[in-house]
């Protein structure tokens, strides 16, 4: 990110001679003991009798959600929660959408815990019509998120999607407070990951029609792979054996890759270089991409995101080929995408730095 320093975190490790399939659940497992086994064991400990909040800051297709969810089952799912205020959104419309006694208790407790400006009935109106022209008040979100944190028994918050904008912000150094975590302690985790690879991972982005799973044609093939002779195109098949090789498709718009999402790209770069300069609140520094001349002392080859091209042999089987994805950054440097785990890995130590855990 420009002008912004997120150092390259070293999970090379000099002692570890043995090379992680990190696609294989138990090497994986393996891979996480090996790298961070005692930070992990150490953030355990802490969970057991205390909680923290973390607001992770990320621009879009960041991999936030991925990333919690690594974390939350190397910690333990009781113990963490990943709250994502669009779904949280979407969900309270949904239900309220279908059911005229969910608005009425949203209403109610709304009328009992909301504080704004905005009246409860047209906030909760411009929730149900979806109205672009009124945006919700910040204060009702937070009445939202209150409101989901409390149908739960305490647990280590890792909030993703609040702040949303810049005036949000401010509510973010009092969050505690208002959602009555008041001596928890809490961190931003600011993520770092350049849009050359947020477009691919967009534009690469295919669907099953079926049970929509979501997949990579570039990044994270299904097992088979075909060919379609009138298209000149290879296509990946859902592994689902219900759907029985559907073809996978591009979601309408995914092609354009990052174009469409340029200005929200904007202000989520805004939001991180607000949240990197506030002082009071630790921050988590975590980088997708390594320089490719600085790769060999930093990171293990195994680390690096695989890249996955394909050719049509002369049998008329797809032949897949892998090889580490490399591209050229935001400042024109040649660099290679991290897989999630080394970025889970630095996480978890920078959490346990962060928080003082022993």
């Amino acid at each position: 990110m420009n002008n912004l320093q997120f150092p390259i975190f070293k999970t090379k490790m000099e002692d570890i001679n043995k090379e992680f399939n990190l696609i294989d659940s138990e090497d994986r497992q393996s891979y996480f003991e090996e790298k961070a086994g005692d930070e992990i064991d150490a953030l355990k400990n802490y969970l057991e009798d205390n909680s923290f909040i973390a607001y992770l800051l990320g621009k879009k297709s960041s991999g936030k959600g991925t990333l919690s969810k690594m974390l939350r089952n190397l910690v333990g799912k009781d113990k963490m929660e990943h709250i994502s205020i669009g779904d949280l959104v979407r969900d309270v419309h949904q239900k309220i959408e279908n059911s005229e006694q969910e608005k009425a208790e949203l209403i109610d407790w709304m009328e009992e815990n909301y504080r704004g400006y905005m009246p409860v009935k047209k906030a909760v109106n411009a929730l149900l019509n979806r109205d672009t022209s009124t945006l919700l008040p910040s204060e009702f979100i937070l009445a939202l998120i209150k409101r989901e944190i409390e149908s739960m028994p305490k647990k280590t918050l890792f909030i993703d999607g609040f702040p949303r904008n810049l005036d949000q912000i401010s509510y973010s150094l009092f969050f505690r407070d208002l959602v009555d975590y008041r001596y928890d302690p809490d961190v931003f985790v600011l993520i770092d990951v350049p849009e050359t690879v947020i477009d691919q991972r967009i534009k690469y982005r295919v669907v099953c029609p079926k049970c929509h799973t979501s997949r990579n044609l570039k990044f994270l093939p299904t097992e088979n792979v075909g060919y379609d002779q009138k298209e000149d195109e290879f296509y990946l098949m859902c592994d689902n054996p219900e759907c029985d090789n559907e073809k996978m498709v591009t979601k309408e718009g995914d092609e354009l890759g990052i174009e469409a999402i340029e200005e929200r790209l904007g202000t989520d770069e805004k939001l991180i270089r607000q949240a990197f300069s506030l002082h009071g609140i630790p921050k988590v520094l975590l980088r997708n991409a390594v320089p490719v001349a600085e790769a060999d002392s930093k990171i293990d080859d195994y680390e690096i995101t695989p890249e996955y091209v394909y050719e049509k042999g002369e049998d008329g089987e797809v032949k897949v080929k892998e090889k580490p994805w490399t591209f050229k950054d935001s400042e024109d440097i040649k660099s290679y995408s991290l897989m999630p785990e080394p970025v889970v890995v630095a996480l978890i130590k920078q959490l346990v730095e962060s928080l003082n855990i022993k």
